[in-house]
């Protein structure tokens, strides 16, 4: 295994001392919690989090503008409950936190167990499940895949207009059903606490609807050239958006350079201009990833006023632009 690391049991904790030094805007509190150290004195604060090796998710997006505290698990596992209790407390102003979660099984559950925990004392928390990869058929059992970093920019929008905690979590609640990603992969994660594939695939290989874990995905095909997996992706997301007016991530899973992923977003563009769809803003770049995998996914929503200035509003994040 080649990895740039020291030691795999230091993988996350020596990441965070990383992003602490060279980030002055944050601090880590708790060992594994990522805030910002200008913590709001009012508005409802945004908490996110999961597994490690998302990067730059969701550490990277505690700044102005987005989240207030971030928590980090190990690699591909999910934080517990007292590190999200943490945040909850240290982000806390008394104007109520929103929980941002990806539907897997462990963050949904140790993201409640911590809500449970907070109203225990007296903190007002809300949370909204995101489930925007359509690779999986039942709605309720979706993953929480690249549109999350779009839904910490919408809620950091809101937040920022001085919404309340109840209207936050309306408006999350109704943007989210209109997110849709898919994504594919042509290599597998190489795990450094595990030395270990996330699966097997051959050269010749490519696997469509794979999540940001390694999880295998809709199909195992042979490889294709660009514009053939983008018209894959697109006709099974065209499926589910209906809409004239669209706004694109590209995103890479890791090790897709940027070249690949702008060569990608060509034929995106070309492909919606012979359907009539206007693209109104891009996004293109290494959002959600998955450690070292080769793919990317294709995330798109329907054009709203509100929603574009929400995700086009400036923010602290160095990652999101």
């Amino acid at each position: 295994m080649k990895k740039l690391i020291k030691d795999k049991t230091q993988f996350l904790t020596d990441m965070l001392d990383g992003l602490s030094l060279t980030n002055n805007e944050i601090e880590v509190i708790a060992d594994t919690v990522v805030v910002r150290k200008d913590k709001k004195k009012q508005g409802v604060a945004l908490v996110s989090g999961g597994g490690s090796g998302h990067e730059p998710a969701h550490a990277g997006y505690v700044a102005e503008g987005m989240l207030d505290a971030a928590v980090c698990g190990e690699v591909f596992t999910s934080p517990t409950p007292d590190k999200i209790l943490s945040a909850i407390k240290a982000v806390d102003n008394g104007d109520g936190v929103l929980l941002i979660v990806k539907n897997y099984a462990g963050d949904v559950m140790n993201f409640e167990m911590a809500q449970e925990m907070a109203e225990m004392e007296d903190i007002q928390v809300a949370t909204v499940i995101v489930k925007d990869d359509i690779a999986v058929s039942d709605d309720d059992k979706r993953r929480g895949v690249a549109g999350t970093v779009l839904a910490h920019k919408y809620a950091g929008y809101l937040a920022d207009q001085g919404e309340s905690l109840t209207n936050i979590k309306e408006k999350v609640d109704q943007f989210l059903p209109s997110v849709k990603t898919l994504g594919m992969a042509l290599t597998a994660p190489m795990v450094p606490t595990t030395g270990q594939y996330g699966f097997d695939i051959e050269s010749d290989e490519m696997e469509i609807g794979v999540g940001i874990h390694g999880e295998k995905g809709l199909s195992r095909e042979k490889v294709e050239t660009v514009d053939q997996i983008v018209e894959r992706l697109i006709k099974a997301l065209m499926e589910e958006v209906s809409s004239e007016k669209l706004i694109v991530m590209v995103n890479g899973m890791g090790a897709t350079p940027l070249s690949e992923l702008n060569i990608a977003a060509k034929y995106v563009a070309e492909n919606f201009q012979e359907k009539h769809i206007d693209v109104v803003h891009w996004f293109v770049g290494d959002y959600m990833t998955a450690l070292d995998m080769q793919g990317l996914s294709l995330t798109l929503v329907p054009y709203t006023e509100e929603v574009l200035t929400a995700l086009t509003q400036s923010t602290a994040s160095p990652y999101f632009n």
